[in-house]
């Protein structure tokens, strides 16, 4: 689907151009993150939402690594990493389906389970087939390390990851016949400027957004089995409560009525 923006988002969100480089056999795909980093900030702050500078910091490299990875993915494929760091002790949760442009996150910094390495998951969905899993144990802090650890262990694809600027990322990817030794040795410079020494053939335009979807209903849903067994524990005395997306961390107040007339109408 080449040259191709979804309609319901051709004015919303971030552009993500995909190139195929002549003789050299690989994908770049580059974009500006800055009107995406502003969304997720006013999420944030919409939500009451507070991360760590050093968290926030990593995770923007996170969402512009997972992002870049959507675009040069099918148009079908619903995807989701979860990335586990020990030093810091911290949980970066992103998603994206690539048929709408939504993408959104979470990070997660109580109660995150300690464990002997740092752990990266990648979870995909391509149309009705099954989840597939992925799995990878990787060193360090860096988002994007453990994204090119992923990609050449589980892909099994050399991909490097560049940062062309404060908010400008590229990744560029390795396809059959490529040059290993030309990408090993990529600088920055020169992923910046292969415009005008490499030839590239415009492959893709997409859009992405910051957005979940995430309404009271599907939350009713995460609620449905534990007030089926437990509604005193789930609810006590109190008429609502107040439960966090699991993606996004948007907050939902659902109260003991709504809950009640959910699981009665989803009984089956």
């Amino acid at each position: 689907m080449p040259n191709t923006v979804p309609p319901n988002l051709a004015d919303a969100g971030i552009e993500v151009r995909t190139y195929y480089v002549r003789n050299r056999n690989v994908l770049l795909a580059r974009a500006g993150f800055g009107d995406l980093y502003v969304d997720r900030y006013l999420h944030l702050a919409d939500q009451g939402l507070k991360v760590a500078p050093e968290h926030d910091a990593m995770f923007k490299r996170a969402l512009a690594a997972f992002t870049l990875h959507c675009a040069s993915r099918p148009w079908k494929e619903t995807t989701a990493w979860t990335i586990n760091f020990q030093q810091p002790l911290v949980n970066f949760f992103l998603t994206g389906d690539n048929e709408t442009g939504a993408v959104t996150g979470r990070v997660f910094d109580e109660n995150v389970k300690e464990l002997p390495t740092n752990i990266f998951y990648a979870d995909v969905v391509n149309g009705t087939q099954p989840k597939r899993r992925s799995t990878v144990d990787f060193t360090g802090a860096d988002p994007i390390a453990a994204a090119e650890k992923f990609y050449a262990q589980s892909e099994q694809r050399l991909t490097r990851y560049v940062q062309l600027g404060e908010e400008d990322f590229a990744m560029v990817t390795e396809h059959p016949d490529c040059d290993l030794d030309w990408l090993r040795a990529l600088t920055v410079e020169q992923v910046r400027n292969l415009d005008t020494t490499e030839t590239l053939a415009l492959l893709e335009r997409r859009i992405y957004r910051w957005h979940c979807g995430c309404n009271d209903a599907r939350m009713m849903e995460v609620l449905a089995s534990p007030m089926r067994q437990d509604p005193e524990g789930l609810f006590g005395d109190e008429p609502k409560l107040e439960i966090r997306c699991p993606r996004c961390g948007a907050r939902h107040i659902i109260t003991r009525e709504a809950m009640e007339t959910f699981v009665a109408e989803n009984a089956g």
